[in-house]
């Protein structure tokens, strides 16, 4: 007869998340996971499979809670620059907050797991292609409403502002002040095609 599981998967998932965001794939050992969670090795391999395992768990977590945060400051009904300028400036203040500057957990794995690992990689990929929707759809609902030039190109347009919120989290992490990357902010902002 199979045991029954004695603890909440939730809360390990996410003890884990907070090791790995910390100390990065390669840096967390099976140790640290047992000491996040509070969960034997055994019981953890019984669960998740292997570190990886429990590492897609709490990438998916992860990418599950920063879409939501990105989705609820682009669904504001507000103007284009402003809900952008509320989504990379909020990128900013939420890492540069962080003591820890552990930046975006996607964006890390991005950094050190890709492309060799698979699994990482279409979570990362997944993550990243339903913020571009996202953007995009603030863009065309831009456009629709004649803020922004019927010819603009929604999907360069799209990539822009996503990369730059890539380059913003790695920035910040690396240290940089919140006055520069406002500036990077700004200035990404300013080459929004204006409606004549």
């Amino acid at each position: 007869m199979a045991r029954t599981r004695e603890f909440d998967t939730g809360a390990v998932v996410d003890g884990a998340m907070a090791v790995f965001w910390r100390k990065g794939y390669a840096a967390t050992s099976i140790q640290d996971l047992v000491a996040a969670t509070g969960v034997g090795r055994g019981s953890l391999y019984a669960a998740f499979g292997s570190k990886d395992g429990l590492y897609e768990a709490a990438l998916v977590r992860y990418a599950e809670q920063s879409g939501a945060a990105n989705a609820e400051r682009l669904g504001r009904p507000a103007p284009v620059r402003e809900v952008l300028y509320d989504l990379l400036i909020g990128v900013v203040d939420t890492t540069i907050r962080d003591p820890e500057r552990r930046g975006c957990l996607i964006t890390n794995t991005a950094v050190e797991r890709l492309p060799r690992d698979p699994v990482a990689g279409r979570v990362v990929g997944e993550a990243l292609d339903k913020l571009a929707l996202a953007v995009a759809a603030v863009l065309s609902a831009g456009r629709d409403r004649g803020e922004l030039p019927r010819e603009i190109d929604i999907t360069a347009t799209t990539d822009l502002v996503v990369t730059t919120m890539q380059g913003l989290r790695v920035q910040a992490k690396a240290g940089a002040d919140r006055r520069r990357l406002a500036a990077v902010v700004d200035l990404m902002l300013s080459v929004l095609p204006v409606q004549e």
